[in-house]
């Protein structure tokens, strides 16, 4: 299988991107694929939910997007077979300005990949990015070969999701041809409230066959997990927000072996 670089991306926050990400990476993972998390965010999230102490982030995604590490040495293994981390620290907020002067900056990630054969023992490498159409989206955007949208069940939803496309699109035609929309992922779907049945079903009348079978419920279990730095998946395998990743993460697989045979 050739590595899947994919951004997971929206510019809303409290969406489930991260959680999105690392249940997503974590039953990934206990299928067999080697999969690493890069923390793109500087609130470094998906480092906490994977049980990464603040003080054990040296070598983060900072240092090796500002020249000061190489990305081998960043990547920590987690206490999760097959699934590695790059971590992220709030330095990273300090990464644009740094970076004010360099050409290309867009490309900076890239060039880095391009640059380090490691990164091609993954199977998957997941971007977890900013809840901002930042530099540092635009950066994990020139990078991926796909992007997943986690996309919250509420009012405002579709709204926010055409300004994301519309970025999406901009970024294929100036800086990466090769990006497509994997899929949109609804999460946090209360079947108690009619508002959630109802965005699930416009959104899936605009977009069709670009969102995933497979809706994420609006779950305790899931919402505890990071207080306890490990997945869902990990803290409460029966959760119904956890079976959900891994029915996710058998849909990602599949799509991913149909457009390797297209």
């Amino acid at each position: 299988m050739k590595r899947k670089i994919i951004a997971i991306s929206n510019q809303k926050g409290g969406v489930g991107k991260t959680t999105t990400a690392i249940n997503l990476s974590t039953a990934l993972a206990a299928t067999g694929q080697k999969v690493l998390i890069i923390d793109l965010d500087p609130q470094g999230n998906a480092s906490t939910g994977l049980g990464v102490d603040y003080g054990q982030r040296e070598n983060s995604i900072y240092e090796v997007l500002a020249g000061q590490a190489n990305i081998s040495d960043s990547i920590r293994k987690t206490e999760i077979d097959n699934l590695y981390l790059i971590p992220s620290t709030v330095d990273l907020s300090g990464i644009e300005p740094e970076l004010a002067d360099v050409n290309d900056r867009a490309f900076t990630l890239k060039n880095i990949f391009n640059a380090n054969e490691k990164l091609n023992e993954f199977d998957f490498i997941f971007i977890d990015c900013p809840p901002a159409l930042s530099l540092l989206t635009v950066m994990a955007m020139t990078t991926a070969n796909a992007i997943i949208v986690p996309l919250q069940c509420e009012f405002f939803a579709l709204e926010g999701l055409s300004q994301l496309i519309k970025t999406i699109e901009r970024v294929r035609q100036n800086l990466n041809p090769g990006l497509s929309i994997d899929g949109i992922v609804l999460t946090m779907y209360d079947s108690r409230n009619k508002l959630s049945s109802q965005v699930a079903t416009d959104v899936r009348n605009h977009l069709r066959e670009q969102v995933y079978e497979t809706i994420i419920p609006r779950n305790v279990r899931v919402s505890e997990a990071p207080s306890f730095g490990m997945p869902a998946l990990i803290y409460d395998q029966r959760a119904s927000g956890s079976q959900a990743y891994l029915s996710l993460a058998n849909e990602v697989i599949k799509q991913n072996k149909e457009q390797e045979a297209a």
